[in-house]
């Protein structure tokens, strides 16, 4: 059976991916890790940063001695896969990014950092709130801190800039027309930069991974892994 690494983004949590598993799981081992300090996994004493998750990444392919891997990736999981790829492709068969932010800078990792802020998210998100600390536990706030660092760092360093040409496995970059955090023309630029990928744009479709229709989606998959989904 071929193994697929299914990825969540920041803040995110392998749940996501609930309602894709069944069908994908005709084809594939599924797995779904978890970036420390997501779900009940602890927050490193050291930080987090995109560094550490792919090194995350790189002990659980071995750790489970994987190898002809597949991996899709939701966002920053797209992110940690891809900067994986650029340093260990021998395990990998192929990587679908979706929503996969690519032109980090200081003041986008600054906006975007902005607005993880989780006093004016209670007040003002209270159900996204409630959904941070029942799938993160009492320290959702602390993650929150967590992560808008990692974004200010990947701003100042990000580590794909100028990278992703060394990158030749198959990479699918997929994005929404609609993602208000990722545009199409970083990802069509991203895309370009790849010796060996494809571009789609899933239309009405937004930035969260619950917002993505199985039946845009899937399809896009079949085809770039030549299923028969």
């Amino acid at each position: 059976m071929l193994h697929l690494i299914l990825l969540h983004g920041a803040l995110g949590h392998s749940q996501i991916f609930e309602p894709f598993k069944a069908e994908l799981s005709k084809y594939f081992t599924i797995h779904t890790p978890l970036f420390s300090g997501h779900g009940n996994s602890e927050l490193p004493e050291d930080g987090i940063s995109i560094e550490k998750y792919s090194n995350e990444l790189k002990e659980f392919i071995e750790s489970n001695n994987l190898n002809d891997v597949y991996i899709f990736g939701h966002s920053m999981g797209g992110y940690v896969a891809l900067c994986y790829a650029a340093q260990y492709p021998e395990r990998l068969n192929s990587v679908i990014t979706i929503g996969t932010k690519f032109n980090w800078t200081e003041e986008e990792a600054l906006k975007e950092s902005k607005m993880l802020n989780p006093e004016t998210i209670v007040e003002k998100i209270p159900k996204y709130a409630a959904l941070l600390e029942a799938q993160h536990g009492k320290k959702w706030k602390q993650l929150l801190h967590s992560i808008a660092d990692l974004m200010v760092s990947l701003g100042k360093k990000p580590p794909l800039k100028n990278n992703l040409s060394m990158i030749n496995i198959p990479v699918q970059i997929i994005v929404g027309d609609q993602d208000n955090m990722v545009t199409l023309e970083e990802s069509t630029e991203a895309y370009r930069s790849l010796p060996n990928a494809r571009l789609a744009v899933l239309p009405d479709t937004k930035h969260p991974m619950d917002k993505i229709r199985t039946d845009l989606l899937l399809p896009v998959m079949k085809d770039f892994w030549n299923l028969s989904l």
